[in-house]
């Protein structure tokens, strides 16, 4: 039920880069297949299991219903069988305020949509329908072995109709490395209709621990079906601006939880570390490159002759990649159980636009991290696991 790496997992590992020719798929074309009759019409699978799971008693916290947040939102395809969204994905800030997060096996394809804050049989959505252009991952990913502590991808947004970028529009939460097994996090996703009837947002705030015998982190929450995939993990969540950090993704080992009954009450994500941070430099770099092409050509089309720039970073952008001194968190030790001992402290200390998570070293292969520099993107507005 979820896509196989490209290759075999090794020390190695390659990128996997799907570009699309610019100007071919624009924000205004996602928008107007994606209309509320074709996506209320549509019908989903995901990646979680074929059915929904049994009802069962309520031993773990359940997520809840509610109306989301412009950061976090909803995949939608054309490739193929159009269908409801499959998986879940956020705004990741950014110098050029057009990145998004989600999880590897949620391969957006050639002709994919984006929408913020989706609300099921609206008229028109709050904050519009974005086409997505170019996806990054490691074509080692895979939801077994070693390829599952790499099932994460960034994709870029094409700016609408406007000329604005996603970020300015929703605001964006910042990437940090994960700080230990051991966080207090809200969890924000999007259950295809098949699964949840309901077809809204699901939020669980938790605490997180280890996956037994792997690196990747464990959320005990019921609520979390197939659509959620890529869902992520933030710390200091700031109700006001309704952003925070990101330290994990709804994905990993089969495709981010367990399956079978019950499936969708336990949840799994890769740890962050040097190998999430170096895809994201790459698609930083590989967006400005694109931004920079994109230019020259509406220059070239509109018969100017000056050689164009990339776009400027904004001033927050800038701010982002100063090279700073974090601050740092103490982060318990795991036990040789692979598993979370002691009391533990929340890796959120600090506010959003700070990454203050410390490097950690669990006695049992706790992934070496880097302390990773980002500003705080706050929206104008405030407000899984599927398969292609």
């Amino acid at each position: 039920m979820s896509h196989a790496a490209d290759g075999p997992p090794g020390d190695q590992v390659s990128y996997g880069h799907q570009t699309h020719p610019h100007g071919s798929w624009t924000s205004k074309d996602a928008a107007a297949y994606w209309t509320p009759q074709r996506m209320a019409g549509a019908a989903g699978t995901d990646d979680r299991g074929d059915e929904q799971a049994a009802p069962a008693p309520q031993l773990a916290p359940t997520a809840r219903h509610f109306d989301g947040i412009p950061s976090v939102g909803v995949l939608f395809s054309v490739d193929g069988e159009a269908r409801e969204h499959h998986c879940t994905a956020s705004v990741v800030h950014s110098p050029h305020g057009n990145l998004l997060l989600t999880a590897g096996h949620c391969n957006p394809g050639a002709r994919a949509a984006f929408v913020p804050q989706y609300q099921s049989g609206a008229d028109s959505q709050p904050f519009g329908v974005w086409a997505i252009d170019d996806t990054f991952a490691y074509s080692d990913r895979a939801t077994t072995g070693a390829g599952a502590d790499l099932d994460f991808a960034f994709a870029t947004v094409a700016p609408d109709d406007r000329g604005r970028m996603i970020e300015s529009v929703t605001g964006g939460n910042v990437l940090s490395d994960t700080p230990g097994y051991r966080n207090q996090v809200s969890v924000i996703g999007y259950p295809s209709a098949q699964s949840d009837p309901a077809d809204r947002a699901v939020r669980c705030d938790a605490r997180t621990s280890r996956l037994a015998g792997t690196r990747e982190l464990r959320l005990d929450c019921g609520g979390f079906f197939g659509g959620t995939s890529g869902s992520p993990w933030l710390t200091n969540f700031d109700e006001h601006t309704q952003t925070g950090r990101i330290i994990g993704v709804i994905g990993g080992v089969n495709g981010g939880g367990p399956s079978g009954p019950h499936s969708d009450r336990v949840s799994y994500s890769p740890y962050f570390g040097k190998e999430i941070r170096s895809l994201y430099n790459r698609a930083v770099k590989e967006s400005a490159q694109s931004a920079e092409s994109t230019q020259k050509a509406q220059s070239a089309q509109n018969g100017q002759t000056a050689q164009s720039k990339p776009s400027k970073p904004s001033q927050q952008a800038q701010q982002s990649l100063q090279n700073q001194e974090p601050q740092q968190d103490p982060q318990d030790q795991q036990d040789p159980q692979s598993a979370p001992s002691g009391q533990g402290t929340d890796s959120s200390q600090g506010s959003p636009g700070t990454d203050n998570a410390q490097d950690t070293q669990d006695a049992q292969n706790s992934p070496d991290t880097q302390n990773t520099q980002n500003a705080q993107s706050t929206p104008s507005s405030g407000g899984g696991g599927g398969l292609l």
